[in-house]
């Protein structure tokens, strides 16, 4: 019972991140990686899933409040999902190990790309 309730708050407090636009499926990927004990394929087929009703509960909001732009999005979508097909079928192919060092490797860089990046400048606001 202690794992069932584990879980559920790890898959609420995701979606709850995800909710706010934090990689709430990464997270989710560290907590079934490091504490359910889950192969690596079925832990990133977990976190396809997952996403489609993250990302589909979030969309109307972005849109609604001018965060998407739509004519980029007409091509990322297609190609987000033929590059997403694509990477799946390889991934399957993979030795687990391998997935599992590719994983902690996209984690490091993403982690030092973060710590490093710079802040955009301010804009200037102007005065009516």
């Amino acid at each position: 019972m202690g794992r069932f309730l584990l879980a559920v708050a790890a898959g609420a407090g995701t979606g709850i991140l995800s909710g706010f636009g934090i990689g709430g499926g990464t997270l989710l990927l560290i907590y079934m990686s490091t504490f359910s004990g889950l192969q690596q394929h079925l832990i990133q087929g977990i976190n396809l899933l997952y996403f489609l009703p993250t990302a589909g509960t979030a969309l109307p909001s972005h849109v609604k409040n001018g965060f998407v732009d739509k004519s980029a999005a007409l091509f990322a979508i297609p190609a987000g999902l033929c590059g997403t097909a694509v990477a799946a079928f390889i991934a399957t192919g993979l030795d687990v190990r391998l997935l599992h060092r590719c994983f902690g490797a996209f984690l490091i860089y993403v982690g030092v790309t973060e710590l490093f990046r710079k802040a955009p400048p301010e804009e200037k606001k102007s005065s009516p």
